[in-house]
């Protein structure tokens, strides 16, 4: 049961649990003077101040929000929760006078992989824990070296969950890395079997052409020389033989043509793979029907061009939607691509769209860029497709 469970929501649950049994000595050190009917008069007194219990419940209510879709792209409202999960941890210590503090920062080590790198991560953590010794030094009276050694006994747990913590995150971006590059290989493998197939009919009707017609010709030509030095009744078996000659000529024509005709690559059924268990991204499609596309290497641009559209829309425009629109547009194949991510008033294309510009422009397209400050980004991409080039018999053996 535990392995349908994906590690981001183990350690959010794991975290949450260990915030709640942080919870049980402040709430023994709050109850258990007044319920213990042998406690002294002095500890029946005594409570905890009302800011240790803002400062768990901040640290409580903060780690639930940041770790709700842990992997997602960063905000600048991750950075401050992290702030805060960390200055609540230490307000926790400082107003309970315990090391209680330490156990939350050992909490707070889980999200830190996920939003900082590897030496800043590490280096908040120590940071954070040895900010703990001033409580054990001050209020529970420990030698200062007795303090570090307690302080740094912290640090190793919190490291573990660190590592841990890394662990999920790598795996995490491996299941995603190993989902985009299914996806592209479901997308390839249907666009290499349309081009096999495209192949295989455009080599069947040349040899219809070739070996049929040509033949079919010359015995055309023969038959009408024959009809002209013949009389009587063989010269009308002849004409029959030659209006006969002349009818599978026709029909030979009419197979090459479908077979021509009929050698297109679906587009839609390249495309439609791409859009399949993204995380944490709604893909929408509206493909014509029927989208071919007569060239196999338009059709590579255009897949192509499809799926670095969305893997930029992943990780850099932290969009939760995007729309694809697919259609013929004249001789020109239109693919439409926006989100509802960021945007920018800015545009300024790095190596992904430069690479598309680039295939696109290879065989006569173009690439247009739309996009506003919190209006998301749109992808226009238009780029010309070879219509079926029909074989023609010679003129001879026109129908």
């Amino acid at each position: 049961m535990l392995a349908r469970i994906p590690h981001t929501r183990l350690l959010r649950y794991a975290g949450l649990f260990t915030w709640a049994m942080v919870g049980l000595p402040l709430l023994y050190s709050w109850m258990g003077p007044v319920l213990d009917p042998l406690a002294d008069e002095e500890a029946a007194l005594r409570h905890l101040p009302w800011q240790v219990w803002l400062a768990y419940l901040a640290f409580g209510l903060g780690y639930a929000w940041l770790t709700r879709a842990l992997g997602r792209r960063r905000t600048t409202g991750d950075y401050l929760l992290l702030v805060v999960l960390t200055f609540s941890a230490l307000s926790v210590s400082y107003f309970s006078g315990t090391g209680l503090g330490s156990v939350l920062l050992m909490v707070a080590a889980c999200v830190l992989p996920w939003l900082l790198p590897l030496p800043l991560g590490a280096a908040w953590l120590l940071v954070g824990q040895l900010a703990v010794a001033p409580v054990f030094i001050r209020l529970l009276d420990f030698p200062p070296l007795v303090a570090l050694m307690q302080s740094m006994l912290y640090a190793g747990f919190s490291g573990f969950v660190f590592i841990v913590s890394l662990v999920a995150l790598q795996q995490a971006q491996a299941r995603e890395d190993q989902r985009r590059l299914n996806a592209e290989l479901r997308a390839t493998r249907a666009l290499l079997a349309d081009s096999a197939r495209v192949n295989e009919r455009t080599r069947i009707s040349r040899e219809l052409h070739d070996l049929l017609g040509h033949h079919l010709t010359a015995l055309s030509l023969n038959l009408e020389v024959a009809g002209h030095l013949s009389e009587g009744r063989v010269k009308e078996h002849v004409q029959q033989a030659h209006t006969l000659a002349r009818l599978l000529l026709t029909d030979v024509r009419e197979a090459v043509s479908q077979l021509r005709e009929g050698g297109a690559i679906d587009l839609g059924a390249a495309l439609r793979p791409l859009g399949e268990n993204v995380p944490q991204l709604a893909i929408e499609m509206n493909i014509e029907e029927p989208l071919t596309v007569d060239d196999p290497e338009r059709a590579h641009v255009l897949l192509r061009c499809a799926q670095e559209a969305i893997t930029n829309a992943v990780r850099h425009a932290g969009a939760s939607q995007l729309w694809l629109d697919a259609y013929r547009d004249g001789s020109n194949v239109v693919l439409r691509i926006r989100d509802d991510g960021r945007g920018s008033d800015q545009i300024t294309p790095g190596n992904g769209l430069r690479g598309l510009s680039e295939r696109l422009q290879q065989h006569g397209g173009r690439l247009e860029i739309a996009s506003r400050q919190g209006q998301g980004f749109q992808l226009t991409m238009t780029l010309p497709v070879a219509p079926n080039a029909a074989i023609g018999l010679p003129e001879g053996i026109a129908a």
